[in-house]
């Protein structure tokens, strides 16, 4: 990096956090810390839920899933839109009205304090989990651009992150995504406009879309229905919609950020902002993707993106081995660009039966290419044992470091940067306000002091601040972090999801037989991730069906002991 990249990342980052924290001064008592005082306006809140969304793992992972598979992953997102609405009718006035500080509050006030407690214990693991991953993907800059061994590099990371949380609390949080988001998609616009620059003078936007499309990458939507893809249309509308209902009408840091809003208005109107939006935001990360990989059809791409890998194997008794790899590399990539420019002739001529044959050609080329990368990570393992051979996380992060301009590479670094921090410091500060409220103050410390409470929260922020920098070092046996968050949150999101569902619309089943029934879905969630190839979006349709019938089911057979239960939010408000 140049002093000026160094100038435009510090300034960038620096800006963002003196402002969060500026606006959250003065916030001492333990409601505003993990409230934020509920005074956010509608698009701060839009803002907010997008930026905690859209972590690091977003900006690093996405274009790079996009480089390898095409962009059928924008399906994921189809039901989000949906699930938007359904939250904005029916969570939101629910946990309004109760004025919880976590989502889980409402289980005990409709079924009882064991469901509750299940309800935040899945959230706690899942989310906890999630956090490790969103901490290693931005040590993957860190590490690649100063040098630094991974391990130190996430350690210093998530140190700097939890210092963060800690110090501003939620509305800190809330206050600087708004600035973060921008950051983040001002850079990507920034980074689309640099490759399209750098294409050759006779590539127009029409023909790199061309391109793409030739070596199938323009895979927008399919409408294949099969169980065991993880990425068509009715997996997206369908487990995708269950995911987006779980995520945020459930998961607390999600729930934290729009119960900030000053009225229930507010809070829906952030949501609705966010499920107008999200999807063109996804496409367009994705086609970031897209453009980088068209760009290294007009120039050799690395053999292996991942350059401290590459420079270790060079120094090993295989580098003569590698380095016939990479010359057969190039000689395919070259073949490749001469077999590009017939298939644009042919395309701009008119000629159908040349272009056919051409893609023909160009995808049999591709899969070569992709049988040489297989070869060459092969070839790594056994050079270097124990070495992360998976490299697609690194996609994104080499295209720019070695094509973007002085002052823009700094930009884009800021970028990635800013959705770690943000989206972090949620998940940090979710779990911090789950353990306080859920488990620390309703068992074991009921009468305890605001300012007790206060210390707790930060306390058990930097507890989880710590488990995620553990998990964090896990992190690099996991193959696409975008996939990997995504499967745990679908391992957990459906039974939670199944609990609420009941809570709100089955007021026939009551606590003893909705806990049962969420005990019992998430041990078969768990063995059908582990034993079946079941698409991981469909865990989250099966899991929360499986409570809903479950929970009906176990009503009807368990000693029937318990009070009627309470009026759902629905009854309550006419």
């Amino acid at each position: 990096m140049t002093g000026l990249d160094w100038l435009v990342l510090g300034g960038t980052i620096a800006f963002i956090v003196v402002w969060g924290l500026w606006k959250s001064r003065g916030k001492a008592t333990s409601d505003e810390y993990m409230r934020g005082g509920r005074e956010l306006r509608w698009p701060t809140i839009g803002l907010a839920v997008m930026a905690t969304q859209a972590s690091a793992v977003t900006f690093l992972s996405v274009p790079g899933q996009a480089y390898e598979d095409g962009m059928r992953f924008v399906q994921f997102y189809f039901g989000l839109p949906i699930a938007m609405v359904i939250i904005s009718a029916v969570f939101v006035p629910i946990y309004y009205r109760l004025n919880v500080i976590t989502a889980y509050e409402y289980l005990e006030s409709r079924f009882d304090l064991k469901t509750r407690l299940l309800g935040a214990f899945l959230f706690l693991i899942q989310r906890g989990l999630a956090a490790g991953i969103t901490i290693y993907a931005p040590s993957i800059i860190l590490s690649t651009i100063l040098g630094w061994p991974l391990e130190p590099t996430v350690i210093v990371m998530g140190a700097l992150v939890i210092l963060y949380t800690v110090t501003g609390g939620s509305r800190a949080v809330s206050q600087t995504q708004k600035q973060q988001m921008v950051v983040m998609m001002g850079g990507m616009v920034v980074a689309a406009a640099v490759i399209l620059w750098r294409l050759p003078e006779h590539v127009s936007f029409g023909k790199a879309v061309d391109v793409a499309g030739a070596f199938g990458r323009m895979n927008v939507v399919s409408f294949d229905f099969d169980m065991q893809d993880r990425y068509n249309f009715w997996s997206g509308i369908t487990g995708g919609l269950f995911l987006s209902l779980s995520y945020f009408g459930t998961d607390q840091s999600q729930v934290g950020r729009y119960l900030t809003g000053r009225s229930i208005s507010e809070s829906r109107l952030g949501l609705l902002f966010n499920g107008v939006l999200k999807i063109p935001m996804q496409f367009f990360i994705l086609f970031v993707g897209i453009l980088v990989f068209v760009f290294y059809q007009f120039s050799t791409p690395p053999l292996l993106f991942n350059d401290a890998l590459r420079t270790r194997v060079q120094g090993t008794a295989q580098a003569a081995e590698y380095a016939e790899l990479e010359a057969r590399w190039e000689q395919l990539q070259s073949g490749k660009r001469a077999e590009v420019e017939r298939y644009l002739s042919a395309v701009e001529s008119g000629d159908v039966a040349a272009g056919e044959a051409s893609r023909a050609l160009l995808q049999g080329a591709q899969q070569q290419a992709s049988a040489v990368r297989k070869e060459a990570k092969a070839m790594v393992a056994r050079a270097l044992p124990g070495a992360e051979t998976k490299d697609s996380d690194y996609i994104f992060i080499a295209f720019v470091k070695r094509w973007l301009p002085s002052g823009l590479f700094g930009l884009l670094i800021a970028v990635i940067l800013s959705a770690a921090m943000s989206s972090i410091a949620s998940e940090l500060a979710a779990l911090g306000t789950t353990t306080t409220v859920d488990f620390y103050r309703r068992v074991f410390k009921p009468g305890a002091s605001d300012r007790h409470v206060l210390v707790a929260s930060k306390l058990f922020t930097v507890f989880w601040g710590l488990v995620a920098v553990a998990f964090a070092t896990f992190a690099s046996l996991l193959d696409n972090l975008i996939q990997a968050i995504n499967i745990l949150g679908s391992i957990f999101y459906g039974t939670v999801l199944g609990i609420f569902l009941v809570a709100f619309f089955v007021k026939r089943v009551r606590g003893h037989a909705v806990f049962a029934a969420a005990v019992i879905s998430q041990a078969t969630v768990i063995a059908l991730f582990f034993l079946s190839d079941v698409g991981y979006l469909w865990f989250n349709v099966i899991g929360c069906a499986l409570v809903v019938v479950l929970g009906l089911v176990m009503q009807g057979v368990l000693p029937r002991g318990e009070a009627p239960a309470p009026a759902t939010g629905h009854e309550a408000m006419g």
